[in-house]
């Protein structure tokens, strides 16, 4: 991935929150057939710094775990906040008109080895953490015990766990920190009366980093 210092984001406290908001990952690796992708949430755990480790899975007919090297890492792609910027809403282009259009938004990739688990203790207590994750912001929280044991038996059964200890991460934030400070702030305007999806956390993103000052 390209980043340009001004779009850096090497903090990895930074990187773990958006991974946490945003869990569902684009996990590719290389297979015997070329490259392959899949759609996954994973949980991540910090317990293993500097990084962390990622722990999801997938079921057990995806051939991607019968296709796997052990040698060669794989990539997961974590997607934050994105949104169209439209020249109009820069306040230099009634000066200048020099603007073009662009698409702002936050990414992380997470790099490791997968490795594969099949172990249905593992993947009871993967299921919990992941599902006890993703409700916590829910006014009436979904537990794995809410479910008949004999279906999510069943449901275990036909999964199988993956798990990757991060040992490379890249952060990009992409969010007009190379305008000049007129544009930001027409731009935070712009995307808050704007109602297309992403439009207002980017908005946040935006308002956010403006207000960061450079390091001496």
């Amino acid at each position: 991935m390209y980043v340009p210092q001004h779009f850096e984001e090497p903090r990895i406290d930074v990187l773990h929150d958006l991974i946490r908001r945003f869990p569902l990952a684009t996990l590719v690796n290389q297979s015997s057939s070329g490259l392959n992708a899949n759609h996954i949430p994973f949980l991540l755990s910090d317990e293993l710094p500097p990084f962390g480790r990622l722990r999801g899975h997938v079921a057990a007919a995806n051939p991607m775990l019968g296709d796997l090297p052990d040698t060669l890492e794989s990539l997961a792609i974590f997607h934050g906040p994105s949104a169209y910027i439209t020249p109009s809403w820069y306040a230099t282009k009634q000066i200048t008109g020099k603007v073009v259009p662009t698409w702002n938004y936050a990414v992380v990739h997470a790099y490791g080895h997968l490795r594969i688990i099949d172990d249905r203790d593992w993947l009871r207590r993967q299921i919990e953490e992941l599902t006890d994750h993703n409700e916590a912001a829910s006014p009436g929280p979904w537990s794995v015990s809410d479910a008949p044991k004999d279906s999510i038996d069943k449901m275990i059964s036909g999964i199988i766990g993956i798990e990757m200890v991060i040992t490379k991460m890249v952060g990009k934030w992409k969010v007009s920190q190379n305008q000049p400070a007129e544009n930001q702030a027409s731009v935070i305007e712009g995307l808050k009366n704007n109602l297309c999806p992403g439009s207002q956390a980017m908005a946040t993103l935006v308002e956010s980093r403006a207000k960061e000052k450079p390091e001496a």
